[in-house]
């Protein structure tokens, strides 16, 4: 069967691609801007890909067409797709239909964290022997891909909340028929297609019914918006994570509990009623990634994988793709890679930095609102003291709609935001040489200040 897919090289429907090429179909493919990693990926799988402008892309007429959420009404290619009657869906449904349905399947769900729990997950259960197949919103580690299909019973699949297609509003994970669900937290988001916290809550309630009885469905006690949703309907057995603690507070000794080592997170013991049952000592930093960790850990025990086993395999752990990734240190300045876009996440990645470095040490935020919640200023009221950790906010204005520096300015004494990704670049180089850690912080490419700064640190005279 010959599948083309729109909208290919988004990190989802790009791994939809390679999972249909997986099943022997012959697979091709268009966006708008054919861009890495994505585009390297399908071109080393040897799909094809042109222009989402090219409408002879049609031409032999394809079996299948699947069609990514980017894509709507009016879109040139949409409309060729109807008005020529071909067969089309979108990628979850397909997703669900001709792979997860008759597969153990392991769904991460949440506002935040999922690539790196679902990594983790895919990680523990590779080291078991279970060999799972997966498809994750970033590029799993040790493996090098968004995706892959093997022939063991299981697989990983990161669980959106965001819409389907145009033509299916639901949410992506009501496609993806889990068996064990994990739930990292709630919190409101994607302002673009949900009104309010509500009715993303209505979304994973719906969620909830599809999980069998058999099922199981983990979550943390301290998630408010979690529990309320739990409160409202759940016929599966439910595993709370009752408590993520710092080294200085006490155990409650009453079901699954958490301890960090340190305050920067690079350690932690697991308990279950008072009772020690594994520590993890690894690579990672902050609380937010412990709570990732022990959330893969339960998972993973769902399918019979030790809690010893699972220690073993996050000692050994390599985080997906701009989590807090070391891009390069130059002339004493460490400049990082990190997905936070969001008020919580931007939050606790500087927090864990703080932590990890010490109050002595400088922490630059470079910052980008480039999601579709952060332009529509949904987030400005707690924009600012997400960034309280940091000496100094550099921001991406490019839009230039509301007082961004205003808002920044209420936390941070130093403050410059600027309307082009070279001014800021070049903002930032006018800083004294000295021992920095600059985090980039975007959703997107942001682009390419990365390698600016990478190049101008690199033409500073020793």
């Amino acid at each position: 069967m010959h599948i083309h897919v729109l909208g290919i090289c988004g990190t989802f429907m790009g791994g939809i691609a390679a999972l249909a090429q997986s099943l022997g179909h012959r697979v091709t493919g268009s966006d708008k801007n054919v861009y890495p990693p994505m585009s390297t990926q399908l071109e080393a799988l040897g799909i094809e890909l042109c222009s989402d402008s090219d409408l002879t892309q049609l031409e032999p007429a394809p079996d299948l067409v699947i069609i990514g959420n980017a894509l709507s009404r009016g879109h040139p290619l949409v409309e060729e797709v109807l008005a020529r009657r071909l067969p089309y869906t979108s990628g979850p449904q397909w997703l669900g239909e001709q792979i997860l349905r008759n597969r153990h399947v392991l769904a991460v769900a949440g506002t935040h964290g999922k690539t790196t729990t679902a990594s983790m997950l895919v990680w523990i259960l590779q080291q078991a022997q279970k060999n799972p197949s997966f498809l994750v919103g970033g590029v799993v580690q040790p493996f090098g891909q968004t995706a892959r299909l093997t022939d063991s019973e299981y697989f990983v699949v990161e669980a959106d909340e965001y819409d389907t297609a145009f033509f299916d509003k639901r949410s992506k994970f009501l496609h993806y028929y889990a068996d064990t669900l994990v739930l990292n937290n709630l919190e409101f988001d994607h302002a673009d297609i949900f009104a309010d916290l509500a009715a993303i809550q209505k979304q994973f309630s719906h969620l909830l019914r599809t999980v069998p009885r058999d099922g199981a469905v983990m979550a943390p006690r301290q998630e408010h918006a979690l529990q309320e949703v739990l409160a409202a309907g759940c016929w599966s057995q439910q595993i709370c994570v009752e408590q993520i603690i710092l080294p200085s507070e006490s155990l409650g000794k009453n079901g699954w509990e958490v301890q960090l080592h340190d305050d920067a997170g690079t350690g932690f013991t697991v308990y279950w009623n008072g009772n020690e049952q594994a520590r993890v000592r690894w690579a990672l930093l902050g609380k937010h990634n412990v709570a990732n960790g022990m959330m893969a850990m339960l998972a993973a025990a769902q399918v019979g994988v030790d809690l010893a086993t699972s220690a073993q395999a996050l000692e050994q752990f390599t985080a997906p793709a701009r989590r807090l990734q070391l891009c390069g240190t130059i002339h004493g300045v460490s400049v990082y890679d990190d997905f936070a876009h969001h008020p919580t996440a931007i939050a606790t990645t500087l927090q864990a930095m703080r932590a990890r470095f010490g109050d002595d040490a400088r922490i630059i935020a470079v910052f980008e609102p480039r999601s579709n919640t952060m332009k529509a200023g949904v987030h400005l009221q707690t924009l600012a003291a997400s960034f309280a950790d940091a000496d100094a906010v550099y921001a991406l204005n490019e839009l230039n709609t509301w007082d961004l520096a205003g808002q920044l300015s209420e936390s941070n004494d130093h403050v410059v935001v600027c309307q082009t990704v070279a001014d800021l670049a070049a903002a930032l180089l006018q800083r004294p040489s000295s021992e920095e850690h600059w985090v980039i912080m975007s959703n997107g490419g942001f682009g390419g200040i990365h390698q600016l700064l990478l190049d101008g640190l690199a033409a500073r005279l020793d």
